[in-house]
């Protein structure tokens, strides 16, 4: 996430990071070319004028860091007013504490209600965990459609499934093969030039990391 509450993929963060290489330019923020913050204390003052400012991104980051530290009932407080505002994020981890009883009672209505709002809103993951609890109530025609759409969305799990209850018969070939045009056309969406040098970059640290330890 940048400074700015604005999520970007790899690719443009890497192609940002080289531009300002070749450039000799300050280390800035790749979406609002703001400085970016030099210390932890500064970063944390602009995440919160974000959040006095009702951003929803923010409010799900410092959900997500306050979960990280352990304090569910913080991280639930956040992720409410963040998916109050319609945050998809938020939503799908509310139904995650609703399903462990983190912070809050364990409550499967609920739990539903916000895996819902989550898939409504194109998470993959939260369409996949519907599929399951269809799945496990006995309900294969409905856990059937939503393991295609989450499968169409990208998601390699999701596929998988599709792949196994068709072996099981429970799957047309006809819609089998539409799973996996739409799980090939949502992977090939998220390729690019600056990415895939990304994952290049990416690999080439790893190596040396791996040869240094």
């Amino acid at each position: 996430m940048t400074c700015c509450s604005k999520y970007i993929c790899k690719g443009c963060n890497h192609a940002n990071k080289k531009r300002e290489i070749e450039g000799k330019l300050q280390h800035s923020c790749p979406f609002c070319r703001k400085a970016v913050p030099k210390t932890d204390e500064e970063a944390n003052e602009r995440l919160m004028k974000r959040i006095e400012a009702n951003d929803p991104v923010a409010m799900c980051h410092l959900g997500g860091k306050k979960y990280e530290e352990g304090d569910f009932k913080a991280a639930f407080e956040y992720w409410t007013k963040a998916a109050a505002l319609g945050d998809v994020e938020a939503h799908y981890q509310l139904s995650i504490l609703y399903r462990d009883g983190q912070g809050v009672e364990k409550d499967e209505k609920k739990q539903l209600h916000h895996l819902e709002e989550a898939a409504i809103g194109g998470d993959p993951m939260a369409r996949r965990n519907l599929g399951c609890m269809e799945w496990q109530n006995g309900r294969v025609d409905k856990a059937v459609q939503h393991f295609i759409i989450a499968a169409k969305l990208g998601d390699d799990r999701s596929l998988e499934n599709v792949r196994d209850l068709y072996k099981a018969g429970h799957v047309s070939k006809k819609d089998f093969a539409a799973a996996l045009r739409g799980h090939q056309a949502a992977i090939d969406a998220t390729k690019s030039p600056q990415r895939e040098e990304a994952a290049e970059h990416e690999e080439r640290l790893a190596e040396r990391e791996r040869r240094d330890a």
